[in-house]
């Protein structure tokens, strides 16, 4: 068994990425941050990935391509082997990105003024891709208990009208880091198939799911489900691989899916690249062993933030993820404005996080903190961040 090194640092800078080149956009003025923003990793993608992508390019000539029987059947194995998900290939088509997916869906199935249901707080793209296609967007925001969040199920029921058209899910959840139950699914299925508003499953951050949890395909948990969705899945976010673009759709549903993958081949957005199909049929041929150690080093990092914020920082909270390498990071007890909260982050502890409210409502005195990366640099950040408070 290859054992792999996610200790090592590597420079990403000049590389054109967005998470350490992006920064001067980003957080204008402000030098020698560090990032722990963007949702990739900072790990190495795997090198069966690279090494067909390498054995690609010694073919000289990229001209138009298409998937053929291995990456379709890559993909179909990996989600039985994933999920004892079993999927006919037609369901499946490519997309360009998963954000764009959102959008597509939006202009296939509503008009300027209908309304897209979002659960905020929430992925912000989920609130800015309907919002700048003239869309209105309706909110039925997460509700705390306990300290767990959970759908607000009367709320939903209250605020559903005729004009209601879509609801996007995060599944899981992002920046929540929740492992939706099959339950609380199929619950959301049966009042979005009664009220008849098509539900949008992003479901990219699945296959970091920790055990025990279990991921549930929204399609897969009812009738009403399969019969009523698109679902959007990657493994761009599990293998880093986000800038090959190699998303795609499942939808069961023979109606929807004529109605979607006809709008989707008319202007030929289903066309995926060389280096899609061969990333990703390589991800889901020999993948499991990377994820199985990636995702334990991950949990020990989420591990890590939250015994030192428990030992040196109490005043922030860690809601410990179910799945992803991004952890909401409770910050109200420190009392301070949003503004101020941020520049705690950023001026004193020089430290690029995302800003809790652009997921919505609800994510006032929160920070989401991408924990991808080595654990050096979280041990980094971490006495940064408590040099900063204690400074305070």
């Amino acid at each position: 068994m290859q054992h792999y090194n996610f200790d090592e640092l590597i420079d990403r800078r000049n590389t054109h990425c967005v998470k350490y080149d992006g920064m001067a956009e980003a957080y204008p003025g402000k030098e020698g941050l560090t990032p722990l923003w963007v949702a990739d990793m900072d790990f190495k993608t795997p090198d069966f990935i690279v090494n067909a992508l390498k054995a690609r390019c010694e073919h000289p000539i990229f001209g138009y391509t298409f998937g053929d029987d291995d990456y379709y059947n890559s993909i179909t194995s990996w989600l039985v082997y994933k999920y004892n998900w079993q999927i006919r290939r037609e369901w499946l088509s490519y997309i360009p990105g998963i954000v764009k997916g959102i959008g597509f869906v939006i202009q296939c199935f509503t008009q300027p003024g209908d309304k897209v249901i979002i659960q905020p707080p929430v992925y912000h793209p989920f609130r800015l891709v309907p919002t700048n296609m003239k869309r209105e967007v309706v909110y039925n925001p997460l509700k705390l208990v306990d300290g767990a969040y959970e759908m607000d199920f009367e709320q939903l029921e209250s605020i559903i009208d005729e004009k209601c058209k879509l609801l996007i899910l995060s599944n899981p959840h992002n920046p929540g880091g929740i492992v939706w139950s099959k339950e609380t699914l199929a619950r959301l299925a049966s009042i979005c198939a009664k009220h008849g508003i098509l539900v949008i499953s992003d479901e990219i951050h699945a296959e970091l799911t920790y055990p025990p949890f279990r991921h549930h395909p929204f399609a897969s948990v009812s009738e009403e489900a399969a019969g009523n969705c698109i679902v959007f899945m990657a493994p761009s976010k599990t293998f880093n691989i986000a800038g090959i673009v190699s998303s795609y759709a499942i939808v069961p549903n023979e109606r929807i899916r004529e109605q979607f993958y006809g709008f989707l081949e008319a202007g030929e957005f289903n066309a995926g690249t060389i280096f899609a199909y061969t990333a990703t049929t390589a991800a889901y041929t020999y993948g499991a062993e990377w994820l199985q150690q990636m995702r334990a080093y991950v949990i020990e990092n989420v591990n890590f933030v939250d015994a030192y914020l428990k030992q040196h920082i109490p005043q922030i909270k860690a809601y410990m993820p179910q799945a992803s390498f991004l952890v909401w990071l409770d910050c109200r007890e420190l009392g301070l404005p949003q503004p101020e909260l941020v520049s705690l982050f950023e001026d004193k502890a020089k430290l690029a996080l995302n800003d809790g409210t652009m997921f919505g409502p609800g994510g006032e005195g929160f920070m989401r903190l991408n924990v991808g990366c080595p654990r050096s640099v979280l041990e980094f950040a971490m006495n940064a961040l408590e040099k900063a408070i204690n400074s305070l």
